[in-house]
């Protein structure tokens, strides 16, 4: 059990009967007069809706049992993407409406993890970090790039990413798949 004063970011509790909920965003409100709460924003993850809540800090919740399963990407036809699990070689398919932008900068046999609470699949976490070759950018140069100057690059899945002027067609570049910035070349 989880009390509400405990509450951090990315928690994920069963708050209503059946129902999961992942904490985005929290913050402990110590008004002037009245009891102190915490005001949340949490997402169900088997719906996707995000909603704001407050909870007196001595509630408490269970905490949800999520199961993260690391499988292979295979590929995709249509709206359906398919995924291998390794080790068994049991393979599933997912729609479009689970997967989202989770394999935005994801390329074929490449590992993910498949989140699933009580067997049913809500969401594909990428890896943290990515390396994608350039397909398509303006010409770089050197030189100019005192303030931090951008430019739009195509990468391999077909993502679009902002990366510095230097970065050439053709350059592998590291990408930080939870914001989709440009870290570095490779």
């Amino acid at each position: 059990m989880v009390s509400a004063g405990d509450f951090k970011n990315g928690l994920t509790l069963e708050i209503e009967e059946g129902q999961v909920f992942q904490i985005l965003e929290f913050q402990h409100v110590k008004p002037g007069k009245g009891a102190a709460f915490v005001r949340t924003k949490i997402k169900n993850v088997i719906t996707g809706s995000v909603v704001e809540r407050t909870f007196r800090p001595t509630e408490k919740f269970p905490q949800a049992r999520i199961d993260r399963a690391d499988m292979q990407y295979l590929y995709s036809d249509g709206d359906m993407y398919n995924f291998m699990n390794v080790e068994t070689f049991d393979q599933i398919a997912l729609n479009k409406d689970k997967v989202g932008d989770a394999l935005k900068f994801v390329k074929e046999n490449e590992m993910v993890k498949i989140c699933s609470f009580n067997g049913n699949v809500f969401s594909v976490e990428p890896p943290l970090f990515v390396e994608l070759e350039i397909t398509d950018t303006e010409p770089g140069f050197a030189g100019n790039t005192a303030q931090g100057a951008t430019k739009p690059a195509t990468v391999e899945t077909g993502a679009t990413v902002y990366v510095p002027l230097f970065v050439n067609l053709g350059d592998k570049i590291k990408i930080d798949t939870r914001t989709g910035e440009y870290l570095s070349r490779v």
